[in-house]
């Protein structure tokens, strides 16, 4: 047996056969189905006719422009793609072993490479440069056309299964059948990376920070993973996973005691109401943040409709009806919809040329939008048009002062004149900024001229003020949620909100945390957005505060120097342990 202890990102028991997947070089293995067999080396051999042809055509260019010596040198991998000790070899693979198609030519190759290192033959020593080239075009040519293979793969693999990734990014994420697929283990993320708060959002178990679990576990092989503890178990014997599952059943049975709480309000022991909203990914979320007490929703990342498509079949009309299902599902209650907070890769959009630098931050969110305007324009279009339908507000990320923000109100002036065009005028919309980066954080009073509301999106603003990357594991000791600079920040953004009567949300993972509500509280904060799943235990511990008790404890807080000392003022939170996010992650959530 293989137990590895990882960071439980999204609670629940997971059960099935890995499929290991490395993203970063492509590699898919799982084993096959004995009814699947027969298509397996049909791929196979697809995929050999497709590779020869694609090296002829290589020869025949290569011969024009350089001379018939030169394309000579593919002949080798040309006679490697007939060789039964090769494909024969690969194909016995597929079904002897059921291993799929992708995975059977690699063992092949590498078994034949093993046997070329030991030869005296420099020349044949030499081959396995060619052996490499010519196994990763067959994977290249088992991919379907236009796509990276990955998701196919993910679509169709028999179930249930557990991936086993070096990363999973949401855009991948966001595609998987999860009907088949009963949870994730990854080797990197972290609590607060993209593709944990989709899992969350889906109520997928997962665990990340496994560093190289991908390479330990074999495809096939038992996996039994819990998402609360970070626990994830190869192979264990039927007493040890019978354990998991009744600890998994003693937190449903706590699960079951919080639903009393979902239809009472969120009002503290000293009567003050606090809004508690849910943040959706996907417009089927909304059904679940309704069901778990949700008064609206404060976030809808529409950036997961990017998922899976190119951003040209993005349509106003596609995005508009997206916008509605929303607001439709939520009833009339408020809804706030994020534009894209995406990357260049995501849109399928680069503002550089070729061999050009590319930042690690790169061009995205705001900035990205406001460089792209035809493709903004036609988000803010189908926007305006949904709030014809219910309370809609629209939020710009990652605002860095109010120059962006007056910028964006202006794209945004300019699709609401376009509707007025056409004779659709919109509905006035209040429009907010997130507060994620320090210098909105100091500018707050600035944007707060511009805005009608601010939200704190308390993830990216603890990463770029404490310069902690929040997908670097390694640099978990320094993502401090309670440190006394993020403190600072939201009783000064929370100050300008009151000066200005506009309301001030936080929406990070922060929100979520039931250990820190009670800091946040006596910071001023009266408004939460957090994953659904999060709210009716948020909602247990608002109603056992009281404010004026909260506002002494911040205070305390205020005054400390360090996170440490921080944590010593907090009700629940030790400072051995780290901070409330960290104290979950660690087994705070796990029934007694």
């Amino acid at each position: 047996m293989l137990q590895l202890i990882g960071l439980g990102i999204s609670p629940g028991l997971a059960r099935g056969r890995a499929l290991v997947v490395r993203q970063r070089t492509r590699d898919v293995r799982y084993r096959i189905l004995p009814d699947a067999v027969a298509s397996e080396c049909a791929r196979l051999d697809a995929a050999r006719t497709r590779s020869r042809a694609q090296l002829r055509e290589i020869q025949t260019h290569v011969s024009r422009t350089a001379g018939p010596e030169y394309a000579a040198l593919f002949d080798a991998q040309l006679l490697m793609l007939d060789d039964p000790l090769f494909m024969g070899q690969a194909d016995a693979f597929i079904r002897d072993e059921r291993l799929n198609a992708g995975w059977a030519a690699v063992r092949a190759a590498e078994d034949i490479a093993t046997h070329l290192l030991e030869t005296d033959d420099p020349y044949l020593r030499e081959r396995r440069g060619d052996l490499a080239d010519v196994v990763g075009r067959l994977r290249m040519n088992l991919r379907s056309p236009g796509h990276d293979g990955t998701t196919d793969l993910l679509r169709s693999v028999p179930g249930p299964c557990v991936i086993v990734a070096d990363d999973l990014p949401p855009s991948i994420a966001a595609q998987v059948d999860w009907s088949r697929v009963a949870g994730f283990a990854t080797d990197a993320g972290t609590r607060t990376y993209h593709t944990a708060i989709l899992a969350r959002s889906l109520r997928v178990p997962a665990v990340v920070g496994l560093h190289d679990a991908s390479h330990r576990i074999l495809p096939g092989a038992l996996v039994v993973l819990d998402g609360a503890s970070g626990e994830l178990l190869v192979e264990p014997p039927e007493s040890l996973a019978a354990r998991m599952v009744t600890r998994h059943a003693a937190r449903l049975e706590e699960e079951g005691r919080l639903d009393a709480l979902r239809e009472l309000p969120a009002t503290t022991a000293d009567g003050v109401a606090i809004r508690l909203h849910a943040n959706l990914e996907l417009p089927d979320d909304a059904t679940q943040a309704l069901a778990c007490g949700a008064e609206g929703v404060g976030l809808y990342r529409s950036e997961f409709l990017l998922a899976g498509r190119p951003i040209e079949q993005l349509t106003e009309d596609v995005q508009y009806a997206a916008y509605r299902d929303v607001l439709d599902r939520m009833h009339g209650r408020e809804v706030t919809i994020r534009t894209f907070d995406a990357g260049e890769e995501q849109l399928g959009r680069s503002s550089v040329g070729p061999g050009a630098l590319r930042t690690r931050l790169g061009l995205r969110a705001i900035r990205l939008s406001l460089s792209l305007r035809d493709l903004f324009r036609t988000q803010l279009r189908a926007l305006l048009r949904a709030a014809h339908h219910g309370p809609l507000r629209i939020m710009f990320p990652f605002i860095s002062g109010a120059d962006e923000l007056r910028e964006a109100r202006q794209v945004l002036a300019e699709a609401a004149g376009e509707l007025r065009a056409r004779g659709v005028p919109p509905p006035p919309v209040p429009v907010g900024a997130m507060i994620e980066v320090p210098s909105a954080a100091l500018t707050a009073d600035l944007i707060a001229h511009e805005a009608d509301f601010l939200s704190l999106g308390t993830n990216d603003l603890i990463q770029y003020t404490l310069a902690a990357d929040r997908t670097d594991d390694r640099m978990q000791q320094f993502y401090e949620p309670l440190h006394p600079a993020i403190l600072r920040m939201v009783r000064q953004v929370q100050r300008v909100g009151r000066r200005h009567g506009m309301r001030v949300s936080v929406c990070g993972e922060m929100a979520s945390d039931p250990l820190v509500i009670t800091i946040l509280l006596g910071l001023g904060i009266t408004e939460f957005s957090m994953t659904p799943v999060a709210i009716p235990a948020v909602k247990q511990v608002i109603r056992s505060v009281d404010v004026a008790e909260a506002r002494r404890i911040a205070r305390d807080a205020l005054r400390a120097v360090t996170p440490g000392e921080v944590k010593k003022k907090v009700p629940g939170v030790s400072g051995e342990q780290g901070s409330g996010v960290r104290d979950q992650e660690r087994g705070l959530t796990q029934a007694p």
